[in-house]
């Protein structure tokens, strides 16, 4: 396993951290597929019954690398193939049978927060932000967060989230249903620790039975609205605007986009 992701096992709990806290553990290729492949190894194990995500250093995932976007904005065929590694290792969260628990500190942002949208619950620090500004740079959050979204906090809510590319705190995040619990930052780990303790007390095959009827009444659509993504996504990495976003947000200034 790629030390890009740490896999620790707390007894029946594996804790899949996002290791590469020098990128404020920004998404490139290699977390991309080190993180699916760690997600997949932690539902294969039977001994396994709870998983945790978390990152390590000062925030959970700054989103996608900033490279990896320049590189994208400069070669938008890449973008399907980038995707499907992505889908493929986030979706391991959503069908594995068994809960898991996105703990969310510092900044939750784009691509990490559709990661965080795949997870069961989520539990987030006091002081943290999350959010889709993938608008701001003339993209759509085409993980999945346009897809699931509007099922966690409602269509009026994702609308306004994806529309603006508005970061929210950690107290209208619980307060819209965004994220389950919120502790002060030093509590986190207690909190995650207190929610799973819950989790382990119930029979783990109603458990993941009980998920997957779930996740199938939410998103009866789910294949086909992710398939809508792409569509939308691959329009989008073609403009102008995309490639002006992606400028200015390497050059750190705000875009002027045309709408082309």
């Amino acid at each position: 396993m790629s030390d890009l992701v740490l896999s620790e096992n707390h007894g029946p709990v594996r804790h899949v951290v996002l290791n590469r806290p020098n990128k404020r553990n920004a998404f490139d290729e290699a977390l991309v597929r080190a993180t699916g492949a760690a997600l997949r190894a932690a539902a294969d194990d039977p001994e396994v019954r709870v998983v945790v995500v978390r990152g390590a250093g000062a925030v959970f995932s700054a989103g996608m690398d900033l490279g990896t976007l320049a590189a994208l904005s400069e070669d938008p065929g890449a973008l399907g193939a980038f995707r499907r590694t992505c889908l493929e290792g986030w979706s391991a969260a959503e069908e594995m049978p068994k809960p898991v628990v996105c703990a969310v500190h510092g900044a939750c942002l784009g691509g990490a927060m559709e990661l965080a949208l795949a997870s069961d619950l989520r539990v987030m620090a006091s002081d943290a932000l999350m959010g889709l500004p993938e608008t701001r740079i003339g993209l759509i959050p085409d993980l999945g967060g346009t897809s699931r979204l509007p099922q966690v906090v409602g269509l009026g809510r994702a609308k306004e989230l994806i529309l603006t590319g508005r970061l929210v705190g950690a107290e209208e995040a619980e307060r819209i249903g965004l994220v389950n619990r919120v502790a002060a930052p030093a509590e986190l780990d207690a909190a995650v620790n207190a929610l799973v303790d819950e989790l382990l007390a119930c029979a783990p095959v109603a458990v993941g039975l009980a998920k997957r009827v779930l996740d199938t009444s939410a998103r009866p659509a789910l294949a086909a609205t992710l398939e809508l993504e792409l569509v939308a996504q691959e329009r989008c990495a073609r403009t102008e605007d995309f490639a002006e976003g992606a400028q200015a947000f390497k050059e750190k200034r705000q875009p002027e986009f045309s709408g082309r």
